[in-house]
């Protein structure tokens, strides 16, 4: 079996070539995200895996199938920049990525602790050798409410770390988990919002949950409200975060993600202008914490997400069991 991966980074190629060698499959590799310019490159593939970048559209599902290609895997948990129902139309199998919820879930409490102890001012200060104590004062997160929205593997992970930090937690999930109910107290939307000092998301995309964080539901949250979103950039209304910050009805936000961050999130432009006028504008704000959608970012998860991007691929064209496959 031949699989071509795209996108592939340094850092993926050591497991990529220990599943290679493991599931007996040939492996060509590309730097380079999959485009409609040099999709021909697939021809002679069975299996596909890309990343984020690469946005597999109906037009591109079309071109991948005419190629011969049967099987796409996307290294990534989310899967929007893939159109699903175009590809089960074609007869194409699409499996995503998954890895052990630790490394996010510790990066979503470190990001909160960011927020809530000013960190942001206090390292600017340093910069200046100005070491004073003014406006810097922080809260504990033993005396917070929080609230977790979505209590899938992450969202949970996130309510067993906090558990030991002695915060009330409340938590929302349409479906609920009864290990959670040992930690969290489950509550609905309206509730969570109107009574959590700090909110964090671990929600998937989708059309129900775009926006989810908007105008109307910060309006209902407590002044002062920490926000939290190491998920997905696209669950909240950027326009109605930053009235929110100006309003100082939010009181911190800490994100690793943005809406419309495809073209700055993992490239380097430091001779480049950011054309994502919201990011350049809220990210000077002293109470914004923005890092660079790097929540995954640990050497398992990324070996876990170089090996499943392979894995997938192999399980579904033997006929075996795929646990990933959407």
């Amino acid at each position: 079996m031949k699989i071509k991966m795209y996108e592939v980074r340094e850092d993926e190629r050591a497991a990529i070539r220990a599943a290679g060698h493991s599931l007996k499959v040939e492996i060509k590799t590309d730097p380079a995200a999959l485009t409609l310019e040099n999709v021909q490159g697939a021809q002679g593939f069975e299996g596909v895996s890309v990343l984020g970048r690469s946005v597999l559209d109906a037009q591109m599902l079309d071109r991948l199938a005419e190629l011969g290609v049967q099987y796409i895997s996307t290294r990534t948990i989310g899967y929007n920049h893939i159109d699903l129902p175009h590809a089960k139309v074609l007869g194409l199998r699409v499996s995503n990525a998954s890895y052990p919820p630790y490394g996010v879930a510790e990066f979503t409490v470190m990001m909160m602790l960011l927020a809530i102890r000013k960190y942001k001012p206090a390292m600017w200060r340093q910069g200046v050798n100005d070491y004073s104590l003014d406006g810097l004062q922080g809260r504990e997160l033993r005396t917070m409410t929080v609230g977790v929205m979505g209590t899938g593997r992450i969202g949970r992970t996130v309510i067993r770390i906090l558990s030991d930090f002695g915060c009330r937690i409340l938590a929302y999930d349409p479906f609920p988990s009864e290990e959670v109910r040992r930690g969290a107290e489950y509550v609905d939307m309206e509730t969570l919002l109107h009574t959590s000092d700090l909110i964090t998301l671990h929600v998937p995309l989708s059309e129900a949950t775009r926006h989810i964080i908007d105008r109307d539901a910060i309006a209902k949250m407590k002044k002062g409200v920490v926000l939290v979103n190491v998920s997905r950039g696209e669950l909240m209304d950027i326009e109605a975060l930053t009235q929110g910050i100006e309003s100082e009805q939010i009181g911190a936000l800490a994100m690793d993600v943005f809406e419309d961050e495809n073209g700055i999130y993992h490239h380097s432009l430091i001779t480049d202008i950011v054309r994502n006028r919201e990011m350049a504008y809220i990210r000077q704000f002293p109470n914004v914490v923005l890092t660079q959608h790097m929540a995954f970012y640990t050497d398992v998860d990324t070996d876990s997400m170089a090996d499943g991007g392979v894995r997938g691929i192999v399980q579904m064209a033997r006929g075996e069991s795929c646990p990933c496959e959407l």
